[in-house]
């Protein structure tokens, strides 16, 4: 039996780790990077080892600092969760010979499985349906299009698309870069891409004593840069004779390696919902277990405990009841190519949650999060910041409380992909069962990433944030604050503040407040004022009321209340974030005109130009590494490199400046400069 197991992670998956612990009475210890040392995984475990630095190549993906921190502890198993370690042979037997419980397949499994490359040689052999490998060096045009992937690892790093011949060595050069970095190993491979296909994967439980689960297949889809998003179960691309295929095919794949634990069988499934292709093993947890773990009414990792402790698994598995959805909320920006972001998350809260890091008793909401409000969001890791999961009689059911609880979530301080969450959720073709693995490019997220609040809902909140400061700036007078606010004896004029949006947009408030408290807004005739506070404002537009919540983030060196004070408004309108604009610049604002700003901290890893050169609009000048991926740093405008700030190797914070463009001077049309 295991006395104390130590989790060899981070984040979202080291706490539900934690949880099941806790109520199987195992003790518990965590390890953190310098970056996580406040992190929530590290206050809920029964101990905790530093490994000193951030990066994960010196942290979470040092072995040998993982399995010494163990022994230091007292610890008698390991979990790996998933990524960083979790698939890695090596890591898993230095637990084994450490005399530590492995809690995973065996490492000989790990082995046979982490190179994608020999997994498909004995899926083929075992009757498993397999795409043709392509060697990079022998692809032709007849070939195309096709996807490189890192042999190594998964999450959608070291893969990239190539639909012309011409991209492929960059495409190979890229992919194996990430691919080192994310999985030390930078071995790559390219299979045929199959356009409108849909990803589904079975989830697998298996025992030392030859019993073998298929828990159902999962749909996901809707993926960005070939990383989930969105995850359901059951498919509803999957029909009973395909599923059971499908099961089929993932069982024998499970026996065919001698498969122990919990496991995900992944296929592509055509465009005709008929035939499919295997594509790996997930020789661990999946992050998108949850679904499963509620329709099925299971604890994954409790099975997986019991099985490395030797229990037998029962004959049948439990029969699914329902449908449920996931959705993974990251901290990025789907319109500017899914940046990831960083900072400070100053408010993360999500009402109604029924269970978190287990399935609801009941049909309801289930919430997983690796942060909490006040968090540091940093560059080193993966930014997702939670999953939301709702789990219902029906799909339809299903969708529209998780798009209800992503509405309702009050996320404050950092870039996400909620608005592009609730807007497929709300989508005609994902609602009904047809997004394939193209489903964000056909949509487009112009459409999809466009914000919740729309023109009128954004002035609203502005006028909202404007009246809720006017009320905190009252209740804070020293003198006089039972006065109205903004109240003068002969008024003269309005009442003015600025806030900027996300896009830049300037908002101007103009406001009076009457002596009986009514209210006079510039452009909203319609509007009268039902009830204010620092918090919290109640409008009445045209018959209708709306409740907004507002929270000021106040930059401490402003003078002014207005100052550089962030605002978040939260109402049935949608969320809006503003930048309330200070009355006079603040001159260290400013920045020269075509400037190339680092759009987050990270590290450069290629420049592609020099200064004086000259540069179209859209060529890639920068190339940063944060949170485990590359991102590319075009021009804006097409013009000559004027300055040059970037070096290979540099750690640039947010905002800094990179590189100056100076535009090109475009021709009058009689051919003299304007």
């Amino acid at each position: 039996m295991i006395s104390r197991l130590l989790v060899a992670n981070r984040g979202e998956i080291a706490r539900r780790i934690l949880r099941t612990c806790r109520d199987l009475g195992i003790g518990t210890v965590a390890v953190f990077s310098d970056a996580d040392a406040a992190a929530p995984h590290v206050r809920e475990a029964g101990m905790a080892v530093r490994l000193p630095g951030a990066a994960p190549a010196d942290t979470y993906l040092r072995g040998d600092l993982i399995v010494a921190a163990a022994r230091d502890a007292g610890a008698d198993a390991v979990h790996p969760g998933y990524g960083f370690l979790s698939e890695n042979a090596g890591f898993a037997r230095a637990a084994g010979d450490a005399g530590l419980t492995w809690v995973g397949p065996a490492p000989e499994v790990i082995e046979a499985m982490g190179s994608k490359i020999e997994a498909r040689k004995r899926m083929a052999a075992a009757g498993v349906p397999v795409l043709p490998e392509l060697d990079p060096g022998t692809v032709t045009e007849a070939d195309l299009p096709i996807l490189v992937k890192a042999s190594a690892g998964g999450g959608g790093r070291g893969m990239r698309v190539v639909r012309a011949l011409a991209e492929l060595p960059g495409a190979v050069a890229s992919a194996r870069r990430e691919a080192q970095s994310a999985f030390g190993d930078p071995s790559v491979f390219c299979e045929p891409l199959l356009e409108r296909a849909r990803h589904v994967e079975v989830q697998i439980l298996a025992d030392a004593h030859g019993t073998v689960w298929t828990l159902g297949e999962r749909d996901c889809s809707v993926q960005r840069r070939h990383q989930k998003i969105i995850e359901e179960t059951p498919s509803p691309a999957v029909g009973d004779t395909v599923r059971a295929e499908l099961c089929r095919a993932a069982a024998d794949a499970a026996r065919a390696i001698g498969y122990t634990g919990a496991g995900t069988v992944e296929f592509l499934l055509d465009g005709d919902g008929q035939r499919f292709f295997f594509l790996e093993v997930n020789t661990r947890l999946q992050v998108e277990h949850p679904v499963t773990e509620c329709v099925y009414g299971l604890d994954l990792v409790r099975s997986q405990i019991e099985i490395a402790e030797g229990a037998r698994l029962a004959a049948e598995p439990p029969r699914p009841r329902g449908h449920a959805i996931e959705a993974r909320l990251y901290a990025e920006d789907p319109a500017a190519g899914w940046r990831p972001a960083a900072g400070t998350l100053h408010t993360f809260e999500v009402p109604d949650v029924d269970a978190e890091f287990e399935a609801p008793s009941r049909y309801g909401l289930r919430l997983d999060a690796g942060v909490g409000g006040g968090a540091e969001v940093g560059v080193h890791y993966d930014p997702m910041l939670a999953k939301l999961i709702a789990w219902a009689p029906t799909r339809a059911a299903a969708a529209r409380r998780l798009r209800a609880a992503l509405s309702g979530a009050r996320v404050h301080g950092v870039t996400t992909n909620r608005d592009l969450l609730v807007r497929v959720l709300s989508e005609p073709v994902f609602l009904g069962g047809g997004a394939t693995t193209a489903y964000l490019d056909e949509i487009g997220t112009d459409v999809l990433a466009a914000p919740l609040a729309d023109a009128d809902g954004v002035r609203l909140s502005a006028l909202a944030a404007a009246l809720a400061d006017a009320e905190a700036n009252r209740s804070a007078a020293p003198v006089l604050g039972g006065l109205p606010p903004g109240w003068r004896n002969l008024p003269s004029q309005p009442q003015r503040k600025a806030y900027e949006t996300a896009d830049g947009t300037v908002i101007e408030v103009a406001y009076r407040l009457g002596r009986d408290g009514a209210l006079l807004a510039e452009g909203h005739e319609d509007v009268s004022l039902v009830s204010a506070r620092a918090d919290a404002v109640t409008l009445d537009v045209a018959g209708v009321r709306y409740a907004f919540a507002v929270r000021a983030v106040r930059d401490e060196r402003s003078r002014e209340s207005l100052g550089k004070a962030e605002v978040y408004v939260d109402s049935a309108l949608g969320p809006v974030a503003l930048r309330a604009r200070p009355r006079f610049a603040d001159p260290s604002d400013l920045v020269a005109p075509g400037s190339l700003l680092a759009p987050m901290p990270g590290t450069v890893v290629r420049v592609e130009t020099e200064a004086g050169a000259e540069v179209t609009e859209g060529q890639t000048l920068v190339v940063l590494e944060a949170m485990k991926m590359e991102h590319r740093i075009t021009a804006p405008a097409a013009g000559t490199v004027t300055e040059l700030n970037a070096a290979e190797g540099r750690q640039v914070e947010a905002g800094a400046v990179l590189a100056v463009i100076t535009p090109a001077q475009d021709p009058s049309p009689e051919g003299n400069p304007r």
